[in-house]
Protein backbone atom coordinates (compact mmCIF):
# COMPACT_ATOMS: atom_id res chain seq x y z
CA UNK A 1 0.00 0.00 0.00
CA UNK A 2 1.09 3.54 -0.70
CA UNK A 3 0.39 6.63 1.34
CA UNK A 4 -1.26 8.50 -1.51
CA UNK A 5 -4.05 10.89 -0.55
CA UNK A 6 -7.53 9.82 -1.46
CA UNK A 7 -9.00 11.53 -4.50
CA UNK A 8 -11.93 13.82 -3.74
CA UNK A 9 -15.39 12.54 -4.65
CA UNK A 10 -16.05 15.54 -6.91
CA UNK A 11 -13.77 17.56 -9.16
CA UNK A 12 -13.21 21.12 -7.93
CA UNK A 13 -11.85 23.18 -10.84
CA UNK A 14 -11.26 26.23 -8.61
CA UNK A 15 -8.80 24.15 -6.60
CA UNK A 16 -7.11 22.32 -9.49
CA UNK A 17 -7.03 24.61 -12.53
CA UNK A 18 -5.07 27.61 -11.11
CA UNK A 19 -2.34 25.26 -9.88
CA UNK A 20 -2.06 23.49 -13.25
CA UNK A 21 -2.11 26.78 -15.16
CA UNK A 22 0.64 28.21 -12.94
CA UNK A 23 2.71 25.09 -13.58
CA UNK A 24 2.22 25.50 -17.36
CA UNK A 25 3.30 29.15 -17.17
CA UNK A 26 6.36 28.30 -15.06
CA UNK A 27 7.36 25.59 -17.53
CA UNK A 28 7.08 28.04 -20.45
CA UNK A 29 4.55 25.83 -22.21
CA UNK A 30 2.90 28.75 -24.02
CA UNK A 31 6.10 30.54 -25.05
CA UNK A 32 7.92 29.90 -28.32
CA UNK A 33 11.15 31.28 -29.68
CA UNK A 34 11.53 31.55 -33.46
CA UNK A 35 12.93 28.29 -34.79
CA UNK A 36 13.62 28.09 -38.55
CA UNK A 37 13.99 24.30 -38.26
CA UNK A 38 10.26 23.93 -37.55
CA UNK A 39 7.31 25.13 -39.62
CA UNK A 40 5.83 28.30 -38.14
CA UNK A 41 2.21 28.61 -37.05
CA UNK A 42 1.35 32.03 -35.64
CA UNK A 43 -1.99 33.50 -34.63
CA UNK A 44 -2.16 37.15 -33.67
CA UNK A 45 -4.95 37.56 -31.14
CA UNK A 46 -7.46 40.13 -32.36
CA UNK A 47 -6.95 42.53 -29.48
CA UNK A 48 -9.94 42.95 -27.21
CA UNK A 49 -10.85 46.54 -26.39
CA UNK A 50 -10.10 47.76 -22.89
CA UNK A 51 -13.56 49.29 -22.61
CA UNK A 52 -14.80 46.69 -20.18
CA UNK A 53 -14.55 43.04 -19.25
CA UNK A 54 -14.24 39.90 -21.32
CA UNK A 55 -17.59 38.35 -22.28
CA UNK A 56 -18.99 35.22 -23.89
CA UNK A 57 -18.33 36.57 -27.40
CA UNK A 58 -14.69 37.12 -26.50
CA UNK A 59 -14.38 33.59 -25.15
CA UNK A 60 -16.05 32.05 -28.21
CA UNK A 61 -13.69 33.97 -30.51
CA UNK A 62 -10.51 33.00 -28.69
CA UNK A 63 -11.29 29.37 -27.88
CA UNK A 64 -10.72 28.11 -31.47
CA UNK A 65 -7.48 30.13 -31.67
CA UNK A 66 -6.24 28.52 -28.47
CA UNK A 67 -7.20 25.05 -29.71
CA UNK A 68 -5.52 25.57 -33.09
CA UNK A 69 -2.32 26.85 -31.52
CA UNK A 70 -2.14 23.92 -29.11
CA UNK A 71 -2.89 21.47 -31.93
CA UNK A 72 -0.08 22.85 -34.11
CA UNK A 73 2.25 22.83 -31.11
CA UNK A 74 1.47 19.11 -30.63
CA UNK A 75 2.34 18.58 -34.31
CA UNK A 76 5.81 19.91 -33.46
CA UNK A 77 5.39 23.20 -35.28
CA UNK A 78 6.80 26.49 -34.00
CA UNK A 79 3.31 27.53 -32.86
CA UNK A 80 2.70 30.78 -31.03
CA UNK A 81 -0.44 32.71 -30.14
CA UNK A 82 0.40 36.39 -29.74
CA UNK A 83 -1.81 38.31 -27.29
CA UNK A 84 -2.54 42.00 -27.24
CA UNK A 85 -5.04 44.64 -26.27
CA UNK A 86 -6.53 47.50 -28.23
CA UNK A 87 -6.90 50.93 -26.66
CA UNK A 88 -10.17 51.51 -28.56
CA UNK A 89 -9.55 55.23 -28.37
CA UNK A 90 -13.01 56.57 -29.16
CA UNK A 91 -14.87 53.95 -27.12
CA UNK A 92 -12.45 54.18 -24.20
CA UNK A 93 -12.65 57.96 -24.22
CA UNK A 94 -16.46 57.78 -24.10
CA UNK A 95 -16.36 55.38 -21.15
CA UNK A 96 -13.78 57.51 -19.31
CA UNK A 97 -15.75 60.71 -19.92
CA UNK A 98 -18.80 59.02 -18.35
CA UNK A 99 -16.72 57.79 -15.40
CA UNK A 100 -15.16 61.17 -14.61
CA UNK A 101 -18.55 62.86 -15.01
CA UNK A 102 -19.68 60.82 -11.97
CA UNK A 103 -16.99 62.75 -10.06
CA UNK A 104 -18.28 66.07 -11.41
CA UNK A 105 -15.31 66.41 -13.79
CA UNK A 106 -14.93 66.83 -17.53
CA UNK A 107 -12.14 65.85 -19.86
CA UNK A 108 -11.37 69.53 -20.35
CA UNK A 109 -11.28 70.31 -16.62
CA UNK A 110 -8.80 67.48 -16.06
CA UNK A 111 -6.51 68.57 -18.87
CA UNK A 112 -4.66 66.36 -21.33
CA UNK A 113 -1.99 64.97 -18.98
CA UNK A 114 -4.39 64.06 -16.16
CA UNK A 115 -6.87 62.56 -18.64
CA UNK A 116 -4.08 60.41 -20.13
CA UNK A 117 -3.10 59.31 -16.62
CA UNK A 118 -6.68 58.21 -16.03
CA UNK A 119 -6.70 56.39 -19.38
CA UNK A 120 -3.57 54.45 -18.41
CA UNK A 121 -5.11 53.63 -15.01
CA UNK A 122 -8.21 52.38 -16.83
CA UNK A 123 -6.01 50.21 -19.04
CA UNK A 124 -4.27 48.72 -16.02
CA UNK A 125 -7.59 47.92 -14.32
CA UNK A 126 -9.60 46.63 -17.26
CA UNK A 127 -6.75 45.28 -19.36
CA UNK A 128 -5.67 43.31 -16.32
CA UNK A 129 -9.22 42.08 -15.75
CA UNK A 130 -9.43 40.82 -19.33
CA UNK A 131 -6.09 39.02 -18.99
CA UNK A 132 -7.22 37.46 -15.70
CA UNK A 133 -10.44 36.27 -17.34
CA UNK A 134 -8.39 34.66 -20.11
CA UNK A 135 -6.13 32.99 -17.55
CA UNK A 136 -9.10 31.69 -15.57
CA UNK A 137 -10.47 30.20 -18.79
CA UNK A 138 -7.13 28.47 -19.26
CA UNK A 139 -6.18 30.27 -22.48
CA UNK A 140 -2.55 29.77 -23.45
CA UNK A 141 -1.25 32.74 -25.42
CA UNK A 142 2.43 33.66 -25.20
CA UNK A 143 2.01 36.14 -22.32
CA UNK A 144 5.67 37.17 -22.63
CA UNK A 145 4.85 38.73 -25.99
CA UNK A 146 1.69 40.62 -24.99
CA UNK A 147 1.37 44.02 -26.65
CA UNK A 148 -0.85 47.06 -26.22
CA UNK A 149 -1.66 49.34 -29.15
CA UNK A 150 -0.39 52.38 -27.24
CA UNK A 151 2.98 50.85 -26.31
CA UNK A 152 5.41 53.58 -27.43
CA UNK A 153 7.45 51.47 -29.86
CA UNK A 154 4.30 49.93 -31.36
CA UNK A 155 2.69 53.34 -31.85
CA UNK A 156 5.89 54.59 -33.48
CA UNK A 157 5.90 51.61 -35.85
CA UNK A 158 2.26 52.23 -36.83
CA UNK A 159 2.96 55.93 -37.45
CA UNK A 160 5.99 55.07 -39.59
CA UNK A 161 3.99 52.62 -41.73
CA UNK A 162 1.19 55.15 -42.27
CA UNK A 163 3.69 57.86 -43.23
CA UNK A 164 5.42 55.46 -45.63
CA UNK A 165 2.09 54.43 -47.16
CA UNK A 166 1.09 58.07 -47.53
CA UNK A 167 4.40 58.99 -49.15
CA UNK A 168 4.02 56.06 -51.54
CA UNK A 169 0.54 57.30 -52.49
CA UNK A 170 -1.16 54.20 -51.07
CA UNK A 171 -3.22 56.09 -48.48
CA UNK A 172 -4.58 59.56 -48.89
CA UNK A 173 -6.64 62.13 -47.09
CA UNK A 174 -10.02 62.62 -48.71
CA UNK A 175 -13.50 63.84 -47.92
CA UNK A 176 -14.58 60.39 -46.67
Amino acid sequence: MTDRPELPKTYDPAEVEPRLYARSLAAGVFHEEPDPARPPFIISMPPPNITGRAHLGTASTFTPQDILTRYHRMLGENADWLPGQDHAAIATEAVLVREIAKEGLTRESLGREKFLERAWQWREEYGGAIDEAFRSLGFGPDWERERFTLDPWLSAAVNKVFVDLYQDGLVYRGTR
